[in-house]
């Protein structure tokens, strides 16, 4: 039996395009038709569409002799959200950020109302719960 190895394919697309300003649906239809482009094909030096290259032979499931798993040819499906690339740089450096402005935020100094005992910030001049002047 015949199977289209859409990892194999996948991973072949993704390495040489980019995906700069290109939406989800652009980039699909951009590699169905990458998929569709004759190219020549090594094995019998004619000219065929692209997605014939990626058809593997897989052995008959009664004979147990099948070397592929699944996974080795059914492309990646997990939809969880996973920064690569500049991306990944541009979400740790702001993770960074976000995690230095809560810490410095945790360590600002803070004092209480005189009149109220409301917790405000040490720059206050006026209590935001009751509006009490502070010293």
């Amino acid at each position: 039996m015949k199977i289209f190895n859409g990892r194999l394919a996948t991973e072949d697309y993704m390495s040489t395009h980019s995906l700069t300003f290109s939406t989800p649906e652009m980039t699909l239809k951009k590699f169905a038709l990458w998929l569709g482009e004759s190219v020549k094909n090594s094995k019998t030096n004619t000219s065929t569409p692209r997605l014939l290259i990626y058809l593997e032979d897989k052995s008959d499931s009664k004979t147990n002799t099948s070397t592929l798993t699944p996974s080795d040819y059914l492309p990646d499906v997990d939809d969880s959200f996973k920064p690569t690339g500049a991306i990944a740089d541009f979400y740790s450096t702001q993770h960074k950020d976000s995690a230095s402005k809560n810490m410095s935020s945790n360590s600002i100094e803070k004092k209480y109302c005189i009149n109220c005992g409301n917790t405000i910030k040490l720059s206050s001049k006026f209590c935001n719960k009751c509006g009490s002047v502070q010293e």
